[in-house]
């Protein structure tokens, strides 16, 4: 298909459901990939560097994970089917890599003392869904990146798990340097970079309520939950982008009529 072009990169006009027929055709033929999942954050970032543009526009799947972004298109008269949120691909690859005896790993979430995110989760994706084949949950130290030791240990762990689908939370950008590194490692499996979704999954934070998710206040959920944390970046640098998109949507609409 051909990608709908919004704040200067490419998404994939693709529902939830056929961005997880597209990742499975792709396994089931041994062909790798990796998915990354755009929100006004992520295209904020990707506007202000050049490197970071070329991550997303090399990425074998790009879906929009921002009600903004789904605004925006149909202003500008090129509608993405829905928002394709990372944190919702986690439960539906899930449940799709259960059905067909898939190897899947975790990679990141953030520590609570001794706690593990990855563990957690991994434990409740089993659950949900019997028979899904967990085959690695690693939360490593900071900057594991940038050790040689952490990152050899963490690569050994990977080439012996050999997963077909890995979710790694780490943050964009970091988590999609940390994807193109491990690719290298398995090119035929396939990476989703998930941000917080490892968290998420685990209760270690909470998830914005559906009708949120629906009406894209789901950002506000997360301000209030983390004000200290997201105030600069939601107030000062997305809400701006977020206007820009939507003012270069109408633009486009003017141009297309």
């Amino acid at each position: 298909m051909t990608r709908i072009r919004l704040g200067g990169i490419g998404i994939d006009p693709v529902s939830e459901r056929q961005a997880v027929e597209r990742v499975l055709a792709a396994i089931e033929i041994g062909c790798g990939g990796q998915v990354v999942t755009p929100n006004v954050d992520i295209l904020a970032a990707a506007r202000r560097s050049r490197e970071l543009r070329t991550i997303i526009e090399d990425s074998d799947l790009v879906v929009a994970d921002g009600a903004p972004l789904v605004w925006a298109s149909r202003v500008a008269a090129t509608p993405l089917p829905e928002r394709v949120a990372g944190s919702d691909l986690v439960w539906s690859l899930s449940e799709a890599a259960a059905t067909r005896g898939l190897r899947i790993a975790l990679l990141g979430g953030t520590p609570d003392g001794t706690a593990r995110p990855t563990e957690r989760a991994a434990e409740i994706l089993e659950t949900r869904y019997p028979g899904l084949k967990v085959v690695g949950a690693w939360c490593p130290p900071m900057g594991f990146d940038r050790d040689e030791t952490h990152w050899r240990a963490l690569v050994d762990r990977f080439e012996a798990a050999a997963p077909d689908l890995v979710y790694v939370g780490l943050g964009f950008p970091k988590q999609e340097h940390v994807i193109a590194r491990l690719r290298t490692v398995a090119p035929r499996a396939w990476f989703l970079g998930c941000g917080a979704s490892i968290d998420f999954i685990a209760g270690f934070r909470r998830r914005a309520p559906e009708w949120m998710r629906r009406t894209g206040t789901e950002w506000l959920f997360r301000l209030a939950s983390e004000p200290r944390r997201l105030a600069r970046r939601y107030l000062l640098d997305d809400v701006p982008e977020a206007l820009r998109l939507l003012a270069s949507a109408v633009a486009a609409r003017r141009r297309h009529h």
